[in-house]
């Protein structure tokens, strides 16, 4: 999600993304305490119905319906599905190399701020992203799918990007969320293992 194009749900959204680091900050280790009781934030009732119940009642939908909602020719793109699949407070995480230090690093994102930047790529190209192998584990409510992934300007043309999309989802109950998507594309450097391709 040309050799640049190292990342994504789309991997070619980084060629539009200003390549940032993020400054790692010392904090003091603190005493032991007590582990808090976790805080429950609800779901909007808002967000729970805007997505199709399609793309959201098996793993293999809502990971097709990723996939699908950033695919297509060049053009806008169905944003509004593409947010009801993720959990609040969910993330878009690619990694990239910086160009000055050749050191790589990782940039946080919410789908919000994805589909902005994303949208200024795909008004100028066609990008259609395709799952070629998964590997599932799931227990109860979590699952996580490592997701190896072709990314390709017309459906059909020969891939200019793949890369492997490390999915974690969550169940509430009645549908599954994206609750983060974590990548890095393949470069000559370092190429995807024969094992993730099948």
């Amino acid at each position: 999600m040309p050799k640049k194009s190292f990342q994504l749900p789309a991997a070619a959204f980084l060629i539009i993304c200003a390549l940032a680091w993020g400054q790692s900050q010392k904090t003091a280790q603190p005493s032991p305490s007590p582990s808090p009781s976790p805080s429950f934030t609800p779901v909007p009732p808002a967000a729970q119905s805007q997505a199709k119940p399609a793309d959201v009642d098996t793993l293999d939908h809502i990971l097709a319906a990723v996939y699908d909602s950033i695919s297509g020719p060049a053009g806008p793109r169905d944003w509004d599905r593409f947010r009801s699949l993720f959990y609040p407070g969910a993330h878009l995480i690619p990694t990239f190399v910086d160009q000055k230090t050749q050191k790589p690093g990782a940039r946080f994102l919410t789908p919000d701020e994805y589909a902005q930047r994303g949208q200024a790529f795909f008004d100028k190209e066609g990008f259609f992203e395709v799952s070629v192998a998964n590997r599932i584990e799931q227990w109860d409510r979590i699952a996580h799918v490592w997701s190896t992934y072709e990314s390709r300007h017309a459906k059909g043309d020969k891939p200019f990007a793949r890369g492997i999309n490390s999915f974690q989802f969550f169940n509430d109950g009645t549908r599954w969320w994206v609750v983060n998507i974590y990548w890095e594309g393949e470069t000559p450097e370092h190429q995807i293992p024969e094992k993730y391709l099948k």
